[in-house]
């Protein structure tokens, strides 16, 4: 699969994901970060947090596969944030994840995508952005 035409300005179809705490102890076992504010309520009530929280990196994956639902197999070049709200994942619900974005820029072959990503009401990675190869 090619990737599509960007154009600038573009919106780019919003993509949901449900997260659950299932998905939280897989990512553990894959990335091996073991952190128990992301599986035992008591701790990261504990610390300060609202509950159990999704891992950051995990959160990021999540825009990185809606970049690709996005692009096709265009190339990746640059994908970044800073993490600034956690995503809260109840113990009998999903929490969901919310990707949008618009094309920022075409320029020079590169397609820079401007995009917000929310949990509920609360934008949870600060200036996330990507650059693929158009």
């Amino acid at each position: 699969m090619s990737a599509p035409i960007l154009t600038e300005g573009a919106a780019l179809e919003p993509v949901e994901y449900d997260v659950t705490r299932a998905d939280l102890v897989a990512y553990a076992a894959a990335s091996g970060d073991h952190n128990p504010i992301h599986q035992d309520e008591a701790i990261a009530l504990a610390v300060g947090l609202p509950g159990v929280i999704a891992h950051g990196m995990y959160t990021m994956a999540l825009v990185g596969r809606a970049v690709a639902t996005w692009t096709g197999d265009a190339e990746v070049v640059e994908l970044g944030c800073k993490f600034t709200a956690p995503v809260v994942v109840p113990a009998d619900a999903a929490a969901r994840v919310r990707v949008a974005g618009t094309v920022k820029s075409v320029a020079d072959g590169l397609a820079t995508l401007a995009l917000e990503v929310t949990s509920g009401d609360a934008k949870v990675l600060g200036a996330p952005k990507a650059v693929v190869r158009a």
